[in-house]
């Protein structure tokens, strides 16, 4: 007799490489870094706050005071051919302790 796995059971575990996809590097971004020690990463869609946090922390060797999230869903785009869909992608704002600093700029 064949046992079901349960699918609560199993979690997608992520190194931190694929959590972080990329900084955003926008104008509003550099200004949020400068004045509050914010910084924007494009992350992977399945990662947590604390998936978040934890990637930073051992990537740029920082300590991570908060992780905020939003998800982006995919916008309609005609193109000649008829209608499509760009990628939905998810961001997080994460703003460091005072005494560090990222150099992505």
């Amino acid at each position: 007799m064949a046992q079901s796995k349960d699918v609560t059971d199993t979690k997608l575990v992520l190194e931190p490489y694929q959590i972080i996809i990329r900084p955003i590097v926008t104008e509003k971004g550099v200004k949020v870094s400068s004045e509050n020690n914010t910084y924007t990463f494009e992350v992977h869609k399945l990662a947590s706050k604390t998936d978040i946090k934890e990637a930073i922390e051992t990537l740029y060797d920082v300590k991570v005071v908060s992780v905020n999230t939003q998800n982006f869903s995919g916008k309609k785009r005609r193109t000649r051919k008829g209608v499509g869909v760009t990628r939905s992608w998810k961001k997080a704002m994460v703003k460091l302790d005072d005494e560090h600093r990222l150099d992505l700029y």
